[in-house]
């Protein structure tokens, strides 16, 4: 089991920045596949970006030009660059770890993810 610890969070006006980071001091996050997802109350959780072992990336369409998904393997940490927030993007953020040994490519189905991290939240106003 992966343990993933999120940080990064934070309460910000709209079009501003944050960057979240998501660390394991237990595996080597090069060897799975990555992503964030988010989930605000009474909704279901959602992708917003994601990458594969391959370094191909997928973003959520609304994510687009705004969010960045990378690694820093020598680190062992998965980052998201967050700019140009919005209101609507207001959740909890959490990052997650699939094994792809079957599909190396990037995935922004929670259900594919088995481990995931506590969370962090983030907050915009307007």
């Amino acid at each position: 089991q992966v343990l993933l610890v999120e940080s990064g969070g934070g309460s910000v006006q709209a079009g501003g920045s944050l960057r979240l980071s998501c660390v394991s001091t237990e595996y080597a996050l090069s060897n799975y596949c990555l992503g964030w997802f988010r989930q605000t109350s009474g909704k279901e959780r959602e992708g917003v970006a994601s990458v594969g072992r391959n370094a191909i990336t997928m973003y959520l369409d609304s994510t687009k030009g705004r969010f960045t998904i990378s690694r820093d393997i020598g680190k062992n940490t998965l980052y998201l660059q967050m700019t140009n927030l919005k209101p609507e993007d207001t959740a909890v953020y959490y990052c997650a770890a699939r094994d792809c040994s079957s599909w190396v490519g990037p995935n922004l189905r929670p259900q594919a993810f088995s481990a995931w991290g506590q969370g962090t939240q983030v907050t915009v106003s307007s």
